[in-house]
């Protein structure tokens, strides 16, 4: 019994077709039907069932299945093994993106193409959602590292975190609208007084029409709790994934963006005003995670090394911009 011959009942297994395995090894089609008779004749027994439209397993072929992947599974833990040695990483990473421009904030590609620079044989899987589905995915183990979204002040279990934008919400409105003038009655009030109190009270968005990122994203898990303690639910008219446009909507008069800081670029060309709310801010988080009992392997381990070294650093670099702005 050959390695690659069940490495090849695998593949043809998995595809349902010798044509299919074929084209996923890279192989001629004879060649991979030969290889599989001959196991079949070595044990004595058939192992497909080629009658149907898809190739099936007998039920001897189902029995062996799982003991071919684990020899396989083996295998190629064997040579990472050696290939960690040897100073050459192999493996697959799994990452997860938050949905729509945060992402943009951080140059992931090219922190993405570094890695394979320096790991090749590394493949590195990209998915974007939600960030409640991928911190669920990284408690699955469906995942192996996150760029997400934060809706709670700690991690869910068996997450670490690393934060890498901290950032008070604010709400972003047209020239006209009602709550410029409350904003600017808030501040002489403050002033006044000698409070030092400023920014626009949470209680203010009650009954106005309210332009946020979509359910399961952190920002809008920290807006609708911070609401919900101020003792209303905020009426969300439009949701969309790039807060970019969301101010586009509240520009035209649409309703009240409930965003994350905006460029002060952004906010002139739109002609919008960008008001504070008032302590306690609620605030938008978005952190590196990762499963808190370590990275399933040293692929995963290796571009979390880079992310977290990278992402930080891109990170600092657009705070002290903005401090600058």
């Amino acid at each position: 019994m050959e390695l690659r011959q069940l490495q090849y009942f695998v593949a043809v297994l998995e595809e349902g077709s010798f044509t299919r395995a074929a084209a996923r090894l890279h192989m001629a089609q004879p060649g991979i039907s030969a290889q599989i008779r001959r196991l079949e004749r070595e044990l004595g027994q058939p192992l497909l069932d080629r009658s149907g439209r898809s190739v099936t397993p007998t039920e001897v072929g189902e029995a062996l299945l799982p003991y071919a992947r684990a020899a396989l599974a083996a295998v190629e833990g064997a040579r990472q093994v050696a290939d960690e040695f040897s100073g050459l990483l192999r493996g697959r990473v799994t990452i997860g993106v938050v949905s729509g421009a945060a992402v943009h904030e951080f140059d992931l590609a090219a922190a993405l193409a570094a890695f394979h620079e320096q790991h090749p044989h590394i493949e590195v899987t990209l998915t974007e959602f939600s960030s409640e589905r991928m911190l669920a995915a990284l408690q699955d183990g469906a995942l192996d590292i996150a760029l997400a979204g934060l809706a709670d002040e700690e991690p869910p279990p068996g997450v670490r975190l690393q934060v890498l934008i901290d950032e008070p919400l604010v709400a972003a409105v047209a020239p006209d609208d009602p709550l410029v003038r409350l904003a600017a009655e808030a501040a002489e009030a403050a002033e006044a007084g000698g409070t030092g109190g400023t920014g626009l009270r949470l209680e203010a968005l009650r009954d106005r029409p309210v332009i946020s990122l979509p359910h399961g994203t952190g920002t809008r898990g920290v807006l609708e709790r911070a609401c919900v303690r101020a003792g209303f639910r905020p009426r969300v008219v439009f949701e969309a994934a790039d807060p970019q446009f969301l101010a586009q909507l509240a520009a035209r008069g649409l309703g009240v963006a409930a965003v994350p800081r905006l460029p002060e670029h952004v906010a002139s060309a739109l002609g919008l005003r960008v008001l504070s709310f008032a302590e306690p801010q609620p605030r938008a988080r978005i952190a590196l995670a990762w499963r808190a009992a370590g990275p399933a392997g040293p692929a995963a381990g290796a571009l979390l090394d880079r992310l977290r070294t990278d992402l930080v650093a891109t990170g600092a670099a657009r705070d002290r911009r903005g401090a600058g702005s």
